[in-house]
């Protein structure tokens, strides 16, 4: 071996630095394993200790330079979501919104403009162009020859924009604001979410136009964390109605509705009856004109609970006097009047109480146009911004008077400063507001005008609170007020201090996991990894020997030692499927090492010398471990570029573990084999039970290939049928929806479940066991298309009134929402990135086959042996994605198709394409050495020449999938299914099917022509 110095010296310096990247994970466990011991179970302890030890010094590197806490903490090694729980958010910005805010004030309604904006956002549904491109070509659709121009000409764009500048100038300028404001959104984002406190974030923009990805691992409240990242800090101050002076419309609007529900019920009960009959019916309703009627009436249709209005329904629901009540007045059935003991109005902002679950059909209400009408053209309803009571079930429903514009009072671009505080006299958590000169002098303007009166408080479209003006205030200070606990408080004078964002930030994806999930995955991952490993390390002393093994073992703990180290200097993300992905690098690194000593069994055996065995067997072994690992790092790359989530924390270990297996399995188990060639030590690479082991094999392949084209035949077959008529489970990344893994106490029935959920709905969700018996898990599109910050809370707060009685009277909302006790992980996909997941999806397995096809077109010569490694590559695939169709509903966990499916897929391919090239390697070679043999006989002499090798990988790698499926925890049951079945099948197709298929294309005249680049051996 050549320039063996510069190679131990180049191993020493790996393994220093690995060494030194993992010291830092060795010491913050030391604090953490102290925190622990010193809180005894107390989080709020244990954090305290945390905290005090930040700055404190516990890493002296060398004497060279000191490491406190924090230092160690952002250089430990990183742990994902499923491992260490926490948060993982695509926000989108609403690229609409800079667009209308660019737009001149008077074309906002103008029908042109809106028309063009909202067949724009149909599009985008199903297109992955920008926004602003949507919106240019929906504009010239729908007014061909029209100028863009006029739509945009403000003070703002003079310079940029005129009556000269052409569609596309006004398109660019469009997109250049839109970058710089999407720029300022995640300076903003990251801002708060510094302010925030969260140790090892990852913040970053998505190629595609406004997506930015947030991961926050450790975080263990999401909600809070939803909020600070959804909140666009648009600060506003508004005057009010008093409840005094709208409670005539408001009782009068609780008429209205009566009247019109029961002619909902009229209507219904003729509606077969012909148009002409409907007509006169609503001429005599209310005599208002026809038009506004429908429109009135289809707004009640679509009101929910409408049938607690029947009244056999409410009789046996709440009796005879309740039912009455809600059927004679709808609207004070949901909201009830602001009043004291005595039942009389209390002066003030509040018009009403609402159960939170009410606030949609208050809102419903509240929109009819009749009774939108009743009240002040001024008036804009706005819900308190959190509910009140034990269990904070109500909410206020605030009365806010506009200014002749439609606009508040006076916006918080004054503000300046925001601090957190405490009420001198009852000690309450507030914040406090500083304004610049200009804003000094219109709030004490505002004030002054207001005196006697509330003004409302009002952030991002909700009220914080809405005090009483006793006298003009000066100076430019103001506080925001609302029973906050101290997290909330400071939380909104972060948001307030960080900045306005220019958009909203959409939820477009989440991924929430509890700390528990998260501990069970880290065990599950831990206990699969170290019973494969063990079984690995036994299996190569087993079949090659003692000395040989132990060789081998030692490249593999090696290769595992660099592995780690260098995801610590990279600051990558440890996730379950990542060490997924560790564990199969595992099972594939034996690879390299089977193929070197069956080269140097085949050496020795043909009658050479350990030392000239060894080196041949390294040299001849060259060229199939370089084919076999560049094709599976071609793919792991593919997975790692348009991958996401958790395809790329599979792709980032499989990367890694490619080059690391090579350099433990090529170069540092030669430089041991030098070391016992020195010694002069007793070398042998097979034990007595193992070498005879497929030695002489003359299996005849290729005389079985059509058997073979008959059984993969009916296997692609029935997968294709299955696939065409049951089609295939497909997830939330590729449906678009809301998973929620739910623990109770005791054990619960599925189908209870189902239907408790079904009832709460009112559409039925798909729920499987997760794991034990108490655990579910809950999939459904319910709300899924809502943008409101809101829907999630909304939608749980529907699931625990719906399980309530299987979570016993004892939990509270509250508890069963926020404590991540219960919703132990959380995922929402949009329908939108749902969309994108797909496409990319299918690119990505297009490319990896083409990318594949081209590097065995280019290394062999031959198209041949690309369509060979093709053919199989697509029979995998199909049997596979048919397995998972015909199995779905059947096998006890879950077969849905996910992102991770689509890892094992292009796994599937890399592992299969794999075993291909070795075969195609080895008729390569022989091709050359027996140009006088029949092309079949050369076909199956290299078939069973590498049967050894197939067999050895093949098991080891099947034994540790095996080993993770049984051990390593649900949440990749379904993905290491997957990966069991390509194994099977791709080993399969290896030997009856990519072989078999380059021998029947390969013309009679090539029989014993030598592929271009074939070196003799």
């Amino acid at each position: 071996m050549q320039n063996k110095g510069a190679v131990k010296l180049l191993a020493i310096t790996f393994a220093a630095i690995c060494l030194y990247q993992l010291t830092f994970t060795f010491f913050t466990t030391k604090v953490e394993r102290e925190a622990r011991n010193v809180a005894q179970g107390d989080p709020v302890v244990e954090r305290a200790y945390l905290d005090s030890m930040k700055n404190v010094e516990i890493y002296n590197f060398v004497w060279l330079k000191k490491y406190t806490y924090q230092d160690c903490k952002e250089r430990e090694i990183n742990l994902g979501l499923d491992l260490k729980g926490g948060m993982n958010v695509v926000l989108e910005i609403a690229v609409e919104d800079i667009i209308r805010a660019l737009a001149a004030p008077q074309y906002l309604s103008d029908p042109v403009f809106t028309s063009s904006m909202d067949a724009a956002k149909i599009e985008k549904r199903n297109s992955t162009n920008d926004f602003v491109d949507l919106f240019a070509d929906a504009f010239e659709e729908q007014n061909p020859g029209a100028q863009l121009a006029q739509f945009f000409m403000t003070p703002e764009s003079r310079g940029d924009i005129d009556f000269n500048t052409s569609n596309d100038e006004v398109v660019e300028f469009l997109k250049r604001e839109a970058e710089d404001a999407i720029d300022n959104s995640y300076n903003v984002l990251r801002n708060r979410i510094d302010r925030f406190g969260v140790v090892q974030m990852n913040i970053q923009r998505l190629e595609r136009q406004g997506r930015i990805l947030v991961a926050l691992p450790g975080v263990k409240e999401p909600e809070r964390v939803t909020k600070l990242l959804t909140g666009t800090a648009n600060l506003e101050f508004w005057t009010t109605y008093e409840n005094v002076d709208v409670w005539s419309s408001i009782e009068e609007a609780n008429q209205i509705i009566a009247d019109m529900s029961s002619t909902s019920e009229t209507l219904e009960d003729e509606a077969s009856q012909d148009t002409e009959a409907e007509v006169a019916v609503l001429e005599e309703s209310e005599k208002e004109d026809e038009e506004m009627l429908l429109d009135d009436e289809r707004i009640l249709s679509d009101t929910a609970d409408l049938s607690l209005l029947d009244d056999s329904g409410e009789a046996d629901l709440f009796g005879e006097e309740e039912a009455a009540f809600m059927r004679d007045n709808p609207l004070f059935a949901v909201m009830r009047p602001y009043v004291n003991n005595e039942g009389q109005l209390i002066p003030s902002a509040v018009i009403g109480v609402v159960e939170l679950s009410d606030t949609a059909k208050v809102n419903e209400y509240l929109s009819i146009p009749r009774v939108r009408q009743l009240f002040p053209a001024d008036l804009r309803f706005a819900w308190h911004f959190q509910g009140m009571g034990e269990e904070t079930e109500f909410i206020y429903l605030y009365s806010l008077k506009a200014t002749r514009n439609g606009q508040p009072a006076m916006d918080g671009k004054y503000v300046t400063d925001a601090r957190t505080t405490t009420d001198q006299y009852t000690g309450a958590f507030e914040v406090s507001m500083s304004m610049n000169s200009e804003g000094a002098k219109r709030w004490a303007n505002l004030t002054r005008e207001n005196v006697q009166k509330a003004i409302a408080i009002v952030l991002d479209g909700v009220v914080y609170s809405a005090p009483n003006v006793n006298e003009e205030i000066k100076g430019g200070s103001s506080s925001i007020s609302g029973n906050f606990t101290q997290n909330e408080a400071t939380d909104l004078a972060n948001i307030l201090k960080s900045g306005k964002m220019p958009a909203r930030a959409r939820v477009e994806s989440s991924e929430v996991i509890g700390p528990s999930l998260g501990a069970k995955s880290v065990k599950a991952g831990f206990n699969s990894f170290l019973i494969a490993f063990v079984v690995v390390l036994l299996y190569m002393v087993f079949y090659y020997s003692r000395r040989a093994g132990l060789v081998a073992d030692l490249a593999l703990i090696a290769n595992m030692f660099f592995l780690i180290g260098v995801l610590a200097s990279l600051q990558a993300a440890l996730t379950l499927p990542g060490i997924a992905g560790i564990v199969l690098t595992i099972g594939m690194s034996v690879d390299a090492n089977v193929l070197i000593y069956d080269r140097i069994r085949e050496e020795l055996a043909a009658g050479k010398g350990k030392k000239a065995a060894i080196k041949d067997g390294y040299r001849n072994a060259y060229s199939a471990i370089i084919d076999a690992n560049v094709t599976t790092f071609l793919t792991a790359l593919i997975l790692f570029f348009f991958g996401t989530g958790p395809i790329k924390g599979f792709a980032t270990t499989l990367v890694i573990g490619i080059l690391t297996s090579l350099f433990s399995a090529v170069i540092l188990t030669r430089l041991v084999y030098e070391r016992y060639l020195e010694k002069g030590w007793k070398l042998t690479f097979s034990t007595k039970l193992t070498e005879n082991a497929f030695q002489n094999t003359k299996i005849k392949f290729l005389d079985k290939r059509k058997i073979a084209y008959v059984i993969s035949g009916i296997l692609v077959a029935a997968s294709i049928l299955s696939l065409t008529f049951r089609g295939l489970n497909g997830g939330v990344d590729f449906t678009g929806g809301r998973n929620y893994v739910i623990e109770f106490k005791e054990d619960v029935d599925v189908t209870q479940v189902r239907e408790l959920l079904t009832d709460g709905f009112g559409e039925m969700p798909t729920v499987i066991t997760f794991g034990q018996k108490n655990a579910v898990r809950v999939t459904t599109k319910y709300m899924i298309e809502d943008e409101r910050p809101e829907a999630d809370s909304i939608i749980k707060a529907t699931m625990f009134s719906s399980l309530q009685s299987l979570l016993g009277d004892e939990v509270g909302l509250n508890e069963f929402v926020s404590d991540q006790e219960y919703i132990v992980s959380a995922h929402k996909v949009g329908p939108t990135i749902a969309d994108d997941i797909k496409r990319s999806s299918v690119w990505v397995v297009l490319a990896s086959l083409a990318i594949i096809f081209m590097y065995i077109l280019i290394r062999f010569r031959n198209w041949q042996y690309g369509l060979g490694a093709l053919t199989a590559l697509v029979h995998d695939v199909i049997i596979v994605m048919g397995i998972f169709s015909l199995l779905s509903g059947i096998m006890p966990f879950s077969l849905e198709i996910d992102q991770a499916f689509i890892a094992a897929i292009l796994t599937v391919v890399g592992y299969s394409i794999n075993d291909t090239v070795v075969v195609f390697d080895r008729i390569r070679e022989f091709l050359g050495l027996h140009r006088k043999r029949e092309r079949k006989e050369i076909f199956n002499l290299a078939l069973n020449g590498t049967l050894s090798r197939t067999f050895s990988t093949s098991l080891s790698t099947f034994v540790v999938l095996l080993t993770i499926f049984i051990f390593g925890g649900d949440v990749i049951r379904g993905f290491i299914f997957a990966l069991l079945i390509g194994v099977v099948v791709g080993t399969y197709s290896s030997l009856f099917i990519a072989t078999p298929v380059v021998y029947d294309t390969i013309r009679k005249g090539e029989t014993t022509r030598v592929l271009k680049g074939v070196r003799k051996s």
